[in-house]
């Protein structure tokens, strides 16, 4: 009896044609383990197919327009995520047939879906004065408002992307002069930013602390739980909201309703633009690809005042055995991978 060919595809495209052939980070890696959790779910809750026998013939166009329907009605998904998960799923079949041309025909087919338009955003970002009541928020008198505050104003500082918070280590930075970080972005590539010396006072002080500047601690997680564990993504924008919520109680008018870790990422990114900072280098502090991404803070600094113009203008006229093998559920072998 022949086995189903799906496990192989899947265990092999997640454990090697993404992070040994396409080197793309355990973050970037886990947003396609996902889609394909979620593919699999589909197909066993919604067409009946036992995890054991679905096989690469399934993923019909048909099919995966149905799975795309599905998550929308179903879980409510936005169209750009629905676009990610068709991204994810064309890279999967595209690489089934570059394995078996017999699948030439459901990858040209699949190929064919096309995404749906979505509405553009802006991430919200903090004025000046915003940013100074955000960091006035935390409890100095405590370890865990002290560690807070050297985390919101790290990440500002440095325009990192969350994950590149969380995955920073001790050994990532210079607390001698020229003060800088090193933060490990997309596609595993590695870049260096400078720091300003305000931020570095409370960063030494802290990482004393923690007893962070010992050798022996060079690859522990700068910033953790009180399990001593890394913290989430989750918990990074929860520390984020619990304060942004103290600090509308003061001013809601200098706070976003909506603020986010990646907002701070877009408030340094617009704070640098309007001081006048070159766009190349903000594009390299930010660690964009394409200096196209960068160009998008150019035209929402121009919306900005664009709308504050307008806005005045109203005012005064009145009166954001392979490895698959090993786990009898491919389910639970991707959700530990």
């Amino acid at each position: 009896m022949n086995k189903s060919d799906f496990p192989k595809y899947v265990a092999n495209f997640i454990s090697k044609h993404l992070p040994f052939e396409r080197g793309l980070s355990i973050n970037s890696i886990r947003a396609y383990r996902d889609t394909l959790v979620l593919l699999i779910k589909f197909l066993t809750e919604e067409r009946n197919i036992r995890e054991a026998k679905i096989e690469i013939k399934h993923l019909t166009k048909e099919l995966i327009l149905a799975f795309l329907e599905w998550i929308q009605e179903f879980r409510k998904c936005s169209n750009s995520t629905r676009n990610s998960r068709l991204a994810a799923i064309k890279s999967f079949i595209r690489y089934v047939k570059e394995e078996d041309i017999q699948y030439m025909h459901q990858f040209q087919q699949i190929s064919s879906i096309r995404v749906k338009k979505t509405v553009s955003t802006i991430t919200p970002y903090l004025t000046i004065d915003g940013l100074r009541l955000l960091l006035e928020q935390p409890d100095l008198t405590s370890e865990r408002g002290r560690r807070d505050l050297v985390l919101l104003s790290l990440l500002y500082d440095s325009g990192a992307r969350v994950q590149e918070i969380i995955d920073l280590t001790p050994s990532m930075l210079r607390i001698d002069k020229p003060y800088t970080i090193q933060l490990l972005g997309k596609g595993n590539k590695m870049r260096l930013v400078p720091l300003m010396s305000e931020q570095i006072e409370n960063l030494k002080k802290y990482l004393k602390e923690q007893k962070l500047l010992e050798s022996h601690t060079n690859h522990y997680p700068v910033f953790f739980s009180s399990r001593k564990q890394k913290l989430t993504r989750a918990g990074v924008n929860y520390i984020i909201r619990k304060y942004a919520q103290k600090a509308m109680k003061t001013n809601p008018e200098l706070i976003p309703k909506k603020l986010t870790a990646h907002s701070l990422r877009h408030s340094k990114a617009m704070h640098l633009l309007q001081a006048g900072v070159n766009i190349v280098y903000i594009r390299d502090i930010l660690g964009h690809v394409s200096i196209t991404t960068t160009e998008r803070y150019a035209r929402v600094d121009s919306k900005f005042k664009r709308e504050a113009l307008q806005k005045a203008y109203l005012d005064i006229n009145k009166t954001e055995d392979a490895l698959w093998e090993k786990d009898y559920s491919l389910i639970n072998w991707l959700n530990k991978f």
